[in-house]
């Protein structure tokens, strides 16, 4: 098992500036750092590529799928703007070396609509034209899609694993699944075991998150039932703690945190990242 920390626990955006959390992350044992392209033109992909090689942890991208990137839009320009942003997050992903680009791309994170039955089904097909047109182009380069459900107060298309199963299974790519995150699954599902069983061969990518976005393992989720049902599937990507920081004041106010969810964002990643050890190590036979 492989081990990743987002960008996000500590800073937004990842930048030339805060290579840093390279070598920081290498220094607390995780194995991966997940860069999170919110803005592609403060990345240097030549430069990250180096510092990571120097550091010794791999790197898989995650992408930030605002109103202004929307695949399901009505409106065609923000529907190719948003397609055109992921065909950048898989250039990078090509380029930094990750199997990947994850997250919830299949509409703008926020949209909150009570659509009728004909509106939702125009929604979804207009994801699904558009996350075939960017598999096509991911797959050109070696590179899986990994489409995230969020809860239903971030988003009101995709909530749970089997509406994530649903699209992959409309867009029908092979290199198209699914990134399960246990803080939306904490709130959609009513088992997440056995929501991890459902999704068995489409699993991607694993976010490992608090219920309250703190530290994994100081909290009430079944971490060690979580991690059976992931050896169950036999799933062997990455296990990333994707966490923010309220120092930010804008992702902060974007994830609704209004209070620091642990001693420290190093606190949370260091020892958030024992916790998962203890469980995941147990799980092995």
């Amino acid at each position: 098992m492989q081990y990743g920390a987002s960008t996000f626990i500590w800073v937004s955006p990842f930048s030339n500036n805060t290579m840093d959390l390279l070598y920081k992350a290498k220094a607390f044992g995780f194995d991966i750092l997940e860069v999170c392209v919110e803005d592609p033109d403060t990345i240097d992909a030549a430069s990250t590529r180096a510092h990571a090689e120097k550091a010794g942890v791999a790197l898989t991208i995650c992408g930030a799928f605002g109103p202004s990137r929307d695949l399901s839009s009505e409106d065609a320009a923000v529907r190719q703007n948003g397609l055109a942003y992921l065909m950048r997050c898989v250039d990078f992903a090509a380029l930094l070396g990750s199997p990947f680009v994850s997250g919830p791309m299949y509409a703008g994170v926020g949209n909150a609509r009570m659509l009728d039955a004909a509106e939702r089904a125009d929604q979804w097909a207009r994801a699904v034209a558009s996350l075939k047109t960017a598999a096509g182009y991911a797959a050109e380069r070696s590179v899986k899609l990994a489409i995230e459900p969020l809860n239903r107060f971030e988003t009101d298309l995709v909530n749970t694993v089997d509406q994530g199963l649903e699209l992959v299974a409309d867009v029908g790519a092979k290199n198209v699944g699914l990134l399960l995150d246990t803080f939306h699954m904490n709130i959609e599902e009513k088992d997440i075991p056995s929501a991890i069983r459902r999704a068995d061969g489409h699993i991607v990518e694993f976010h490992a998150c608090s219920n309250d976005r703190g530290t994994p393992g100081e909290d009430h989720l079944p971490w060690n039932a979580i991690a059976d049902a992931l050896h169950e599937v036999r799933y062997e990507g990455p296990v990333v703690i994707e966490a923010f920081t309220p120092e930010i004041k804008e992702i902060a106010r974007a994830v609704s945190i209004w209070r620091p969810l642990a001693l420290s964002q190093d606190a949370l990643a260091r020892d958030g990242l024992q916790n998962l050890r203890t469980a995941f190590e147990r799980a092995r036979p």
